[in-house]
């Protein structure tokens, strides 16, 4: 794992770290993939993590007079899900967004450490590449800019340089003649790696197509385009025999692999049908309509209060402690920095409510609030507690005074053998939270990042819908 820990304060300082460290330190946003990684020894070469997710210039989504979208490199999934800004001008961008992970997972992981984890399979990067996105790439030599069409080389290589960062992707806006849609699909409805995913960006003009772009993930060492199908689709009109013809040559032009996953001839057959089936949804005028209204984020309104100060001194155990606020409790922790989150509660805060799960992001079980946010804390390193807020499930309620979705899983008997019932609780009190009268589709939501081994999760949702009735809740 890593041995030193910056929480840095501005980009200017992250460059000149990047420069002298050279290979030895790596960016870490969200760390919803890197942290995974270090942890099975994929990147022995880093020694320094340098987060930037508290970069304040980083964090943002803005359109300018040029009718160009800009997203810092902080900005995570949620908050493109959360921005009209990117549903109004990238619709398929926020589409994508809301099909990473879960809410936790959304909550930290960013879009361009999505990119830069260069994962064919990666969910944003297939709409991006049809937007003809743009990075903005800087070191201390300076700055360039790169299509993000450009950017990669082969699978999980690019030609990012170690000394270099990106700062923001630059989107054009989607103009009032352009529809588009995003769609894949993965082995289960939330937490999925996709099979196949695909993004189509058409501009009509009085119902014939005046431009095309078909763009598909995970069915080639990179994102490519279904060439043959935008330049058969230009100067027709939608109808069923286009759109059929139109998703055989996409078909024809994915090149993919046989792996544990999936077979090629299947992953193929799913790329016919996935881009039938978006070339349909804009026929129809139904494009989107998997994301919805008012998304589940599970985040506090007054995330935005003024952050604590930061200083940029690297955090080495024995030397710069981490200094937290955990339940509202100061805690100074002397050890502990070159592990996660998850363990620096349980071993050295000794509040072992948060439980320890599959530490791959994909039970829940180890969620709490950081800063206002659900999130996984097996995923987040130690450090990033630094300066910040912290809430376990310790917090949550007492035994004389608990908290209605606790009372409610007792009533209900949603309690099994125990283990996930901390996860799923922290994620539903936040929901209600955001949320207090949420619908059942809300709710499983809020819950599809937790997993209960034991059976179904019927007095679950039950238990939280009876909670939202509570008042006080």
């Amino acid at each position: 794992m890593w041995q030193e820990y910056i929480n840095a304060t501005s980009i200017e300082q992250v460059l000149s770290l990047l420069a002298a460290d050279k290979n030895q330190a790596r960016i870490i946003a969200g760390g919803t993939d890197l942290v995974l990684e270090m942890r099975q020894d994929f990147h022995p070469e880093v020694k320094t993590l340098i987060d930037i997710s508290r970069v304040e210039s980083l964090d943002k989504i803005s359109l300018d007079e040029d009718s160009f979208i800009h997203i810092g490199a902080g900005v995570t999934h949620n908050q493109c899900v959360d921005s009209m800004v990117i549903r109004e001008g990238a619709l398929p961008l926020a589409m994508a967004s809301w099909e990473v992970g879960a809410p936790q997972i959304r909550n930290r992981g960013t879009i361009v450490g999505n990119l830069v984890t260069a994962s064919p399979a990666n969910d944003t990067i297939v709409p991006l590449v049809a937007l003809n996105a743009e990075l903005k790439i800087r070191s201390l030599k300076g700055e360039r800019q790169v299509a993000l069409s450009d950017f990669y080389t082969g699978v999980r290589k690019h030609v990012l340089q170690p000394d270099e960062m990106v700062t923001e992707i630059i989107v054009p806006r989607m103009g009032a003649d352009q529809r588009g849609e995003y769609l894949k699909l993965g082995l289960r409805k939330a937490q999925a790696i996709s099979l196949v995913n695909m993004a189509v960006l058409l501009g009509l003009d009085e119902g014939k197509i005046t431009s095309a772009r078909i763009t598909l993930g995970a069915v080639a060492p990179t994102i490519i385009h279904a060439s043959a199908a935008e330049e058969f689709l230009v100067g027709k009109a939608l109808s069923d025999g286009v759109i059929d013809h139109a998703a055989d040559l996409a078909r024809q032009a994915a090149r993919p692999i046989d792996d544990i996953r999936s077979s090629a001839d299947y992953r193929q057959e799913i790329t016919r049908v996935l881009v039938k089936r978006g070339l349909l949804h804009i026929l129809a005028g139904e494009e989107g309509g998997r994301l919805p209204d008012s998304p589940v984020l599970l985040v506090s309104k007054e995330t935005d209060k003024e952050k604590p100060a930061l200083d940029d001194k690297p955090l080495i155990p024995d030397k710069n402690p981490i200094i937290t606020r955990i339940n509202g409790v100061e805690f100074t922790f002397n050890k502990g920095h070159r592990g996660t989150l998850l363990h620096l509660i349980r071993d050295f805060a000794q509040l072992t409510g948060t439980k320890v799960g599959c530490e791959e992001g994909e039970c829940g079980a180890c969620t709490v609030y950081l800063d206002g946010r659900a999130v996984m804390s097996c995923l987040v390193p130690a450090p990033r507690a630094h300066m910040a807020e912290i809430i376990t499930i310790e917090d949550l309620g007492t035994e004389e005074n608990l908290h209605p979705v606790q009372e409610s899983f007792i009533e209900h008997g949603a309690v099994q053998c125990g283990y996930c019932t901390p996860g799923f609780i922290m994620s539903a009190a936040k929901l209600l939270e955001e949320i207090p009268h949420p619908s059942e589709d809300e709710i499983k939501t809020a819950i599809s990042g937790n997993l209960c081994r034991c059976t179904g999760y019927y007095k679950i949702l039950q238990a939280i819908e009876e909670a939202s009735q509570k008042e006080g809740a």
